[in-house]
């Protein structure tokens, strides 16, 4: 039986916690409603990526608001959830993914390794990658730039690790006079993520935001979707529509994963 999965092109508002929460509960319900298995939301999605609350307002994992409230969500509709969220561990913050289960545990988390340098005053550095077993198939979590580190090595080792799923919430967002008809977006991420998904036989699903980046180092650009899923031939499935209105829910059906015959390196 094919997985229908959601991907949560959701408007994230700087700074504004709760009503983005309440947005992406919303959002959680319609598409379980729908026969979702898995949502996947995107980065930062509680306060906005790079929004200067961030150092302020983040909260912990998994014991803060945000993560509360939505593994509640995945309780109360029965499905898998996966995040971008702001997190507070001591003195640190980070720009972290969960994966929850239907019963509202957290399976897997991630905190970004590869940020971009405008964003290195917002959050601490990342240390590890992480797999896990589920009704998927093995999901490893990245977040939006960890896929372009040099040689893709951040992809390439949850391949390595026996991925048959890559889970990325992601901020895509370009320059307000950007023109989509003369530079279509979305070439970067192709060039990242087809050679990995066809090299390891694993889908990659990236979910970006939209919406208008209001404060921090990014201020006056647009975060606008365009969404994607490369299925394992490397095959782009899936591209959601361009704008910081581009508001929408899209879905695919994934086929379970057949059994993977282990990669071997040799010298």
């Amino acid at each position: 039986m094919k997985h229908r999965i959601a991907l949560i092109q959701m408007n994230v508002k700087g700074g504004e916690m709760k009503e983005n929460l309440a947005r992406a509960e919303n959002c959680i319900a319609s598409a379980a409603d729908q026969g979702a298995r898995l949502a996947v939301l995107p980065e930062a999605m509680d306060l906005g990526w790079t929004h200067p609350s961030c150092r302020d307002l983040a909260e912990t994992v998994p014991d803060g608001e945000p993560a509360r409230r939505l593994s509640a969500a995945a309780a109360a509709n029965g499905l898998h959830v996966c995040a971008g969220l702001t997190e507070r561990d001591g003195d640190k913050v980070y720009n972290t993914a969960i994966l929850i289960d239907p019963k509202g545990q957290i399976l897997c988390k991630h905190r970004k390794i590869n940020e971009l340098e405008i964003a290195h005053h917002c959050y601490d550095q990342g240390e590890q990658i992480r797999v896990v077993s589920t009704e998927f198939g093995t999901v490893g979590l990245m977040i939006c730039a960890d896929a372009f580190a040099k040689g893709e090595i951040l992809s390439r080792s949850l391949g390595w690790m026996g991925a048959d799923l890559i889970l990325s919430p992601c901020a895509w967002a370009v320059p307000a006079d950007h023109d989509p008809a003369l530079t279509p977006y979305g070439d970067l991420w192709r060039r990242v993520y087809i050679p990995v998904a066809r090299e390891f036989s694993l889908w990659i699903i990236a979910v970006s935001n939209v919406g208008p980046i209001t404060a921090g180092p990014w201020a006056g650009r647009n975060c606008i979707g365009c969404s994607m899923v490369i299925d394992p031939t490397g095959r782009e499935v899936l591209n959601g529509p361009y704008g910081a209105d581009a508001e929408t829910i899209l879905w695919i059906e994934m086929e379970p994963p057949a059994s993977k015959k282990r990669t071997s390196f040799h010298p």
